[in-house]
């Protein structure tokens, strides 16, 4: 239809079109994600300031705000693109670009070229290992490949939190501050296979003894979370390569069993072949 005009009488878009909605965000999960990065933020300005062990609690704390903002828009089914393109972001602000700039200025600062080349691997190796996350749709949520960046960063401010509460600064472990910030790093980009853990339901129902061992687990960390932290994740790092290598060798010991059973057969067939 068209009025006087000529010009076709359009439909005036109403508050009940879905199609007409005002776009927004969900302000929850985004609210997590947001004081991950001002943690993230936070670490740097702390390491500027020469304050590594305020650097180092507030990386782990933006691990906290990570490991929550997926979890409650899970939970409260207000998962969006938007929240998932922020996470990414965060995630490389906080996990990648903190870290790495927080071991610069606290070890890696007197190596000189070295020791920014080590950081520059570090933060290079988080933002591929994010885009990899982002492109890749793996069918077996139970692992992730290669170590998650939070767990990365996690092992290099465990090394800083548990240095300083000793006692020791950078300045005196420069080269072992330059092999865990480069091992970190290339793990972050292997094939090693790492459990993710997304397969716990947080919603079921559990047995009253897996209750009695988070309650233990959190008095184990308060004593002394600087050092449980540190060897928490320093297991963790290692477990990947050494669930590999433990692949390889069952592997290995199976191959030569087909072989032969393979050679035999093959033995038996000339037998027989023979008149």
């Amino acid at each position: 239809m068209t009025n006087g005009t000529g010009f076709d009488n359009m439909q005036e878009p109403t508050e009940r079109d879905p199609a007409k909605r005002r776009r927004g965000i969900y302000l929850l999960p985004n609210l997590f994600t947001t004081a991950g990065l001002f943690a993230g933020f936070y670490a740097i300005v702390a390491a500027i300031g020469d304050r590594y062990e305020a650097a180092a609690i507030a990386i782990f704390i933006a691990m906290v705000m990570d490991g929550l903002d997926g979890r409650v828009a899970r939970m409260t089914n207000t998962q969006s693109d938007f929240g998932k393109e922020y996470d990414s972001l965060v995630d490389m602000v906080a996990f990648g670009l903190a870290p790495a700039l927080v071991v610069y200025e606290w070890a890696l600062q007197p190596l000189g070229k070295l020791g920014w080349l080590a950081a520059f691997i570090y933060a290079a190796a988080t933002a591929l290992r994010l885009a990899r996350f982002n492109t890749q749709s793996s069918a077996d949520k139970r692992y992730f490949q290669g170590l998650a960046s939070p767990a990365a960063a996690a092992l290099i401010a465990g090394m800083v939190w548990a240095a300083e509460v000793s006692g020791v600064t950078g300045a005196d472990l420069p080269y072992i501050a330059l092999i865990i910030t480069v091992i970190a790093g290339v793990l972050m980009v292997s094939n090693v296979l790492y459990r993710s853990f997304k397969d716990i339901d947080f919603r079921g129902k559990v047995p009253f003894f897996t209750v009695v061992v988070i309650m233990l687990v959190f008095v184990l960390i308060s004593m002394n979370p600087a050092y449980v932290l540190l060897i928490v994740f320093v297991t963790y790092a290692a477990s990947g390569p050494a669930l590999s290598v433990r692949h390889l060798v069952i592997k290995k010991k199976q191959r030569p069993i087909s072989e032969s059973g393979e050679d035999i057969k093959d033995e038996d067939k000339k037998e027989e072949d023979k008149p």
